[in-house]
């Protein structure tokens, strides 16, 4: 497998083509719950419809719980069972990267959902877990113990006389050491959705007043109308006007200085310390960075590219999540094209500011079929528009068998490797087509790959093509070689 690094906005290889890399997250959730990576049969065969799906990355989420059960002891077995799905997929040719991930801080698999930090690691304080009401993250709003946990990470309060932080850190260079210089690394994503702590919790409290001072004072909440849709059973409408972007925004504009705060403050520091360490272990792999839990709303992420030694992180990538307000719930059905991508348009500014290529490490979740399956159309032409990555959220135990409309819409046609600077491309469902345009600025000894994710009855290109087949329905890939200059190619499908 080719090398891949960030050059400005691209990922490249190491032929200098282009890449564009879709795929799903593959969650491993709670230590005592763990399964994705602990059957090999079902594991390869998932791996293998992955590539089939025309799948080339998987975001890998793992609980520090999982890797250091006790301070300072690593279960080298689950490692182990890491670097054997990094082998799958590289039989397969599907990149990995890691993701270090949390829900709530940790605690393992309590009652309130939570998942991330071993439970010797959790300092809640006096305060016990309590449990999730409504929605798993309400834990995040509420629950004095999370935020607690949280305020002692970011603090590097001590266990043992050794801080939280350099356990976690010592725990990811370990970790690093044993993958560095897999063929299917990808990278590591230093920390998945960080949360402020205390401050996360003010930042709640201070969305909600603002919500209702606005829903008082601004002419675009019709109250009367708001009211009939409450006594008439049909909740979710009330947040019809905050599909408008700007009044979704004057609410959201509350948590700002606050995240600011968190992201210049505390994040920065923490992720150019861990970044270094990595760094010091190896220099393959990129350095993903997630922002806060709340700018998933659209709050702006404040913290500048990471940055030690006086230099900014050369292969450093953005890897922003967003979701609509009515996710984890039924009213998801309803979700918002327009409100989401606001959330979205905010994420764009950090790429601009920071100068990288961007992999939407989250996004969609599991809805329903029908009508709401548009929504993931939509947020696809719209990462495919700004030539965005994405590892969808999330890939469970047999999900190829009942999540069949979702698979339907994921699997898509998409360039994977381009010879030259990618202008354009999209996947035009009402006419049932693909396009690629890309100019060629020199001779390349490899090809411009792209999958195609089922039968096609032509192709328009000014270059040599083979078609390489991956399942039974006619998935694959289509190799073509160009000369230098400006291309255009459509797939017709059948």
């Amino acid at each position: 497998m080719e090398k891949i690094i960030v050059d400005g906005k691209r990922f490249v290889d190491e032929y200098g083509r282009h890449r564009i890399f879709n795929g799903t997250n593959f969650n491993e959730k709670c230590a005592e719950r763990v399964s994705c990576l602990h059957d090999d049969d079902y594991t390869e065969l998932t791996v293998k419809k992955f590539a089939e799906s025309g799948w080339n990355l998987v975001r890998l989420g793992i609980p520090w719980a999982a890797i250091e059960p006790s301070p300072n002891e690593y279960n080298e077995e689950y490692i182990d069972k890491i670097i054997t799905f990094l082998d799958f997929c590289e039989k397969y040719g599907i990149y990995v990267f890691i993701d270090m991930h949390q829900d709530l801080f940790g605690g393992a698999a309590d009652e309130r959902g939570g998942d991330g930090a071993p439970e010797w690691a959790c300092l809640r304080g006096t305060k016990k877990p309590r449990k999730s009401k409504l929605v798993w993250a309400t834990g995040y709003f509420w629950d004095k113990g999370v935020h607690n946990c949280f305020d002692n990470f970011w603090a590097d309060a001590k266990v043992n006389g050794v801080g939280l932080q350099t356990y976690f850190i010592n725990m990811w260079c370990h970790l690093a050491e044993r993958v560095k210089d897999h063929p299917a690394l990808f990278g590591f994503d230093l920390f998945n959705e960080p949360y402020p702590g205390s401050d996360g919790g003010k930042v709640f409290r201070k969305l909600i007043l603002n919500l209702s001072k606005t829903v008082l004072t601004d002419k675009r909440c019709n109250k009367p109308w708001l009211i009939k849709q409450l006594l008439t059973g049909k909740a979710h409408r009330v947040l019809e006007p905050f599909e408008d972007p700007d009044l979704f925004r004057k609410v959201t504009k509350a948590g700002d200085e606050l995240q600011r705060k968190f992201d210049e403050e505390v994040y920065s520091k923490f992720i150019n310390r861990l970044s270094k360490a990595i760094r010091n272990v190896t220099d393959n792999g990129i350095i993903i960075v997630e922002s806060c839990y709340y700018t998933n709303l659209g709050i702006p992420f404040c913290a500048p590219p990471v940055n030690y030694d006086g230099k900014k992180e050369k292969n450093l990538c953005y890897s922003p999540h967003g979701y609509d307000l009515t996710v984890d719930t039924p009213a998801y059905q309803y979700a918002s094209n327009s409100r989401v991508w606001s959330i979205f348009e905010e994420k764009k500014r950090t790429q601009e500011k920071w100068d990288v290529p961007v992999v939407v490490g989250e996004w969609g979740a599991l809805g329903i079929g029908g009508d709401w399956l548009k929504h993931l159309d939509f947020l696809l032409d719209k990462f495919d528009e700004n030539q965005w990555s994405q590892t969808h959220y999330a890939f469970f135990y047999n999900f190829f068998l009942i999540e069949n409309e979702i698979m339907n819409t994921l699997v898509r046609p998409a360039p994977q490797a381009v010879c030259g600077k990618i202008e354009r491309y999209r996947h035009d469902r009402k006419n049932n087509e693909f396009t690629l345009e890309y100019t060629q600025e020199r001779e390349y000894d490899v090809p411009t790959v792209i999958y195609v994710h089922k039968e096609f009855e032509s192709i328009e290109t000014d270059g040599e093509y083979k078609f390489i087949p991956l399942g039974k329905n006619g998935q694959g890939k289509i190799e073509i070689r160009t000369n230098p200059g400006s291309h255009k190619i459509r797939v017709k499908f059948k």
